[in-house]
């Protein structure tokens, strides 16, 4: 009764924080003083979707909404909100000394959200998943690394048969490099019900999976390498930076790089912005261990080409050495280098 009375007299801010699952989300909307609304849960359909606006919208005007998983679980529901006209922020879930004082339940998280929201403390833009070609990039790369994954795991198979294998086809097979022993393998035939028969038959469908993968993974290559080369062409122009690191700074940036408000925070992004670690009269900084570690990785590989063929980098690496510097050192610099110049080539034009 309180709510409404205060309702006629001021309009009121409606902040909504949704904790996301596979089949159902759980809302809870507050006003802009804190005060708790109502609590929803909606199935993860469009139906669903556009039940949490309309509730929403009954208590007031739609302020914010905070979504935990908003690329994975919540993807579905920021792209509705985002097609509403719906502002949304990406909510971190609590930390564990939170939830340890507070308990844990689905409304619970969701209120947390909303009131992570409220505060301020989430304000990240989430990044679209709108159907464009960088979303393509990444489906594309998600099928790559399972078929990456799987291709690993059948070598590995595939020369742990060999150290159990009997001794004359042992002798056959080992020591030989990867593509011989895919192309020897492929080629065996079972004539007999023994165990070297046995054996044959098994390496012969594990080496044949290999090539199917290879050839699936290849194709991937091609496919994503034609895609970024028409999304970011100035970026596959940079030293040192080839389409498979360039897909992976693609997909990190997202859909909206303009998400990023500078290049500080694409750096913080990609692992490679070093943190305050002073105390006293001890001033330094240290390592960076979180954000995106396949994007880590690209930026580390530019650093390492670079380091090996581009002139301007090996001459700021003996400088830097002179200077007492270890090698490891210099390449962490490299990469926050690296980041400023890639968020700059990734900004839209205007």
């Amino acid at each position: 009764m309180a709510i409404s009375t205060i309702a006629h007299c001021e309009p009121v801010r409606v902040i909504v924080g949704v904790d996301t699952h596979r089949d159902a989300h759980v809302a809870v909307a507050l006003d802009h003083l804190g005060r708790r609304l109502d609590v929803l849960e909606i199935p993860t359909t469009a139906a669903g979707y556009q039940e949490l606006v309309d509730w929403a919208d009954a208590f007031g005007e739609i302020d914010t909404v905070g979504v935990e998983g908003t690329n994975s679980y919540g993807a579905g529901l920021t792209r509705a909100l985002l097609l509403a006209g719906v502002a949304v922020v990406e909510v971190v879930r609590p930390n564990r000394q939170k939830r340890r004082l507070q308990g844990k339940s689905d409304p619970l998280d969701a209120e947390n959200a909303a009131r992570a929201v409220l505060s301020g403390e989430a304000v990240a833009t989430p990044r679209r998943t709108n159907d464009d070609a960088v979303e393509m990039i990444r489906v594309l790369r998600v099928t790559r690394n399972t078929a990456m994954r799987a291709r690993t795991q059948t070598i590995n198979a595939l020369r742990s048969l060999i150290v159990t294998a009997p001794e004359e086809l042992r002798d056959q097979l080992r020591g030989r490099p990867t593509p011989v022993l895919i192309d020897v393998a492929s080629r065996f035939h079972r004539n007999s019900n023994d165990l070297n028969a046995a054996t044959k038959s098994a390496m012969r469908s594990l080496a044949r999976r290999y090539r199917s993968l290879d050839e699936e993974i290849t194709e991937l290559d091609t496919t994503i390498g034609e895609c970024t080369t028409q999304v970011a062409p100035q970026l596959v122009a940079t030293f040192g930076v080839g389409t498979e690191t360039a897909s992976i700074l693609l997909v990190t940036a997202g859909t909206n790089p303009n998400r990023l408000k500078s290049e500080a925070a694409f750096a913080m992004l990609c692992g490679v912005a070093p943190l305050p670690a002073s105390s006293g009269q001890t001033n330094r900084y240290r390592l960076n261990r979180s954000g995106d570690r396949q994007a880590n990785a690209a930026l580390h590989r530019i650093a390492l080409v670079r380091m090996r063929w581009h002139e301007p980098t090996q001459h700021y690496v003996q400088r830097r050495l002179t200077e007492g510097k270890t090698k490891r050192e210099i390449i962490r610099c490299l990469k926050r280098y690296i980041a400023r110049e890639i968020y700059n080539l990734l900004q839209p034009t205007t």
